[in-house]
């Protein structure tokens, strides 16, 4: 085997916990993107989210209790996060690699606040719709990342 090789990360800061300027990132309604250990024979494959910060310095966000993601966090609870400005702005992003607990309660009160943070308006039939879905916190898990290494740049 050959020696190993590192890369420099210019300009990239690392840490474990989300600073007062990560939230400044984290707290504006963008979408993160969610990578979490894959299946066999799977290549990571990152989903758009929608999620919060919490008080706690983690990240909240939900899904459907019969998804599949729910099932693999439950099996290995580890993820990947990223979240970046918008492409017009000056390059920003926020990174984080977390530990993963998921919850049966919570998750539709979640879901109601972010989708109040995402949607301009909720009163179209669609939305009202999704909404009803998100009601019901059977269906709903809470997924709270618990951040131990958090990256941010410009790189």
């Amino acid at each position: 085997m050959g020696a190993a090789i590192t890369v420099p990360q210019s300009g990239a800061m690392a840490d474990d916990t989300i600073t007062a300027t990560d939230r400044a990132l984290l707290d504006r309604p963008l979408h993160g993107l969610l990578t979490i250990p894959p299946g066999p024979r799977r290549l990571p494959a990152p989903r758009p989210v929608w999620f919060e910060t919490t008080a706690d310095g983690e990240v909240a966000l939900f899904s459907m209790a019969d998804a599949l993601k729910v099932r693999r966090l439950q099996a290995d609870p580890r993820a990947s996060f990223v979240v970046m400005t918008l492409p017009d702005e000056p390059e920003g992003w926020v990174s984080i690699e977390a530990d993963v607990t998921v919850h049966a309660d919570g998750a539709a009160d979640l879901a109601r606040r972010l989708a109040d943070r995402y949607w301009k308006d909720t009163t179209t039939p669609e939305h009202r719709e999704l909404l009803a879905l998100y009601s019901r916190e059977e269906d709903l898990r809470r997924i709270v990342l618990h951040p131990r290494r958090v990256t941010r740049g410009p790189a």
